[in-house]
């Protein structure tokens, strides 16, 4: 009895978590479409509210599961707090290119930027933790390398919205990992400090009579207030649904948003596609499609 309730547990788990990954993922994917309702609003206005609308909900989901112990201990803790400031500036970076470049047509490049992520994050272990790239992997880089390449050769300047969002999100994740706390916990812990500048920028804002937040265009209101519930429900779901995955899945699943976000940005928002970026992406398709593979093939191995 024992040995057959065991994998069926397991499985459940497995079956849940993909749902919750895949909720995440299709989230983030249908963002950009948010992100183009709020594009006539101001950027830092709209980043503001994004981690002020974060925190009620981050906080709801955080005392519903019981785990404010942790988050309690954080608050205490200066080399936390420290750390949670700096995941905290890169997340903001992110966030606000991101937001910048569907405001102003340049969706293709976010989801360039989303693809290319993977390959920085191996390029980082390699350089920064001493991890040892396999063969499949530093073609896969070289690839991504020479599809960058390509770009800048095309257009004269480096394709630095794609290449920001990889590394700034590589950047978060790598000093995320030294957080000792939950994502959840984390989140909040993040959220919760950037709410005080964001919160103050705000009152600045309406104490002049420039915010767009409560001034009578009760679209635009909602629109804030609902940027908070964009931001935080796909971020939570993914790490509660990634806690029940393996690794292998998660790497493959993470290129649903990008692959969304190009699909919308090409068809639905007509962004141009010429040769050169067919090129490049194809380029970047292929060393995805390498560097899946060779994970695929350690996590077998494992």
């Amino acid at each position: 009895m024992t040995t057959q309730t065991v994998p069926m547990e397991a499985d459940s788990g497995a079956r849940r978590g993909f749902i919750l990954a895949l909720g995440a993922y299709l989230l983030w994917g249908l963002l950009p479409f948010y992100m183009k309702a709020v594009a006539h609003l101001p950027l830092a206005e709209v980043v503001a509210h994004r981690i002020i609308w974060s925190v009620p909900i981050a906080a709801a989901v955080l005392i519903w599961l019981g785990r404010t112990a942790d988050f309690k201990v954080a608050l205490r803790s200066p080399r936390m707090l420290a750390m949670a400031a700096l995941t905290a500036t890169l997340i903001t970076i992110n966030w606000s290119i991101y937001v910048w470049a569907i405001a102003v047509d340049r969706t293709v490049e976010t989801a360039l930027g989303y693809y290319i992520n993977p390959l920085v994050n191996v390029l980082v272990g390699a350089l920064l933790l001493g991890e040892r790239l396999n063969r499949m992997q530093i073609v896969a880089v070289a690839l991504a390398a020479v599809a960058v390449l390509v770009l800048t050769v095309e257009s004269g300047t480096l394709p630095w919205v794609s290449l920001a969002l990889a590394f700034s999100f590589a950047a978060y994740g790598f000093f995320r990992k030294t957080l000792p706390i939950g994502p959840s916990q984390g989140f909040l812990l993040e959220v919760l400090l950037l709410s005080i500048p964001s919160l103050a920028y705000v009152i600045w804002l309406a104490s002049r009579g420039e915010g767009h937040f409560a001034s009578g265009n009760t679209t635009d209101t909602l629109l804030f207030m609902g940027s908070g519930v964009a931001t935080a429900v796909p971020l939570l779901l993914f790490a509660f649904g990634a806690k029940l995955l393996r690794l292998s899945t998660i790497g493959i699943m993470q290129y649903i948003a990008p692959t969304i976000v190009f699909l919308i940005a090409v068809f639905i928002f007509g962004e141009p596609f010429d040769t050169t970026k067919a090129i490049a992406f194809g380029l970047i398709w292929a060393a995805l499609a390498i560097y899946t593979w060779s994970m695929l093939t350690a996590s077998r191995r494992g």
